[in-house]
């Protein structure tokens, strides 16, 4: 299972966890920022991303229902070329938020539910994951976030438990251009590390791309995202 799971953790991560502006990883960033869309606010992403050996490509729709809360919907097909044959991975998933501490400036706080079905020759892997999440935000601009969770495998009637973190920082080096970093990881494997841009094109229409490395892999991610 360790296997499998090495390739759909990345996958999940930028369809559900990359989303730009609710469950707050906002692309190019795996680890998830503690804020969300305002009450009636919606998004829509899409991106592709590579992971050793596998590509894919992933899109996200967002919605806003009440204050402080986030619902997400997440689709995503990956072919892992490691493979021969070249294996076919297609997931879904949903991502639910709620932050009840949001700040301009200092800390903001909430917690994340996520699910995340993948399907590779006719057998199913279902992730369960809840995150806490927290997020400092300076006046300058500059943010920190913080996540630290428990996600939960299952695959042919076995499950399997770890526990999971992650660190980002997010720059502002102009009023459009960002410039982000972070590292993250799961239990009883070693971190994985990356960074990236992100460039607002106009009001809420952002362009972003990210690379890293970890566990004796790359891997890489670019995307666009509408926040309205």
């Amino acid at each position: 299972m360790q296997d499998l799971r090495s390739r759909l953790i990345p996958l999940f991560a930028t369809a559900l966890l990359g989303a730009s502006g609710l469950a707050h990883a906002e692309r190019p960033l795996n680890v998830d920022d503690a804020g969300t869309l305002d009450k009636g606010g919606a998004k829509l992403e899409a991106g592709w991303s590579k992971d050793d050996e596998a590509r894919g490509f992933e899109a996200a729709a967002g919605f806003g229902p009440i204050d402080n809360v986030e619902m997400e919907i997440g689709f995503a097909r990956t072919r892992d070329h490691a493979s021969s044959p070249t294996d076919t991975i297609n997931g879904h998933g949903l991502a639910i938020k709620w932050v009840p501490l949001q700040s301009e400036t200092g800390l903001s706080a909430g917690l994340k539910y996520e699910y995340g079905r993948d399907r590779l020759d006719g057998v199913s892997t279902r992730v369960h994951a809840l995150s806490g999440l927290a997020t400092w935000t300076f006046e300058g601009g500059q943010m920190v976030h913080l996540n630290l969770g428990r996600e939960i495998t299952r695959e042919r009637g076995e499950s399997e438990g770890v526990n999971t973190w992650g660190v980002a920082l997010d720059l502002p080096l102009t009023e459009q251009l960002n410039f982000v970093v972070e590292t993250f990881g799961a239990e009883h494997s070693r971190p994985d590390r990356a960074l990236g841009l992100r460039y607002e094109i106009v009001d809420g229409l952002k362009v972003s791309a990210a690379v890293g490395r970890g566990n004796d892999r790359s891997f890489a991610n670019a995307g666009i995202a509408w926040e309205f």
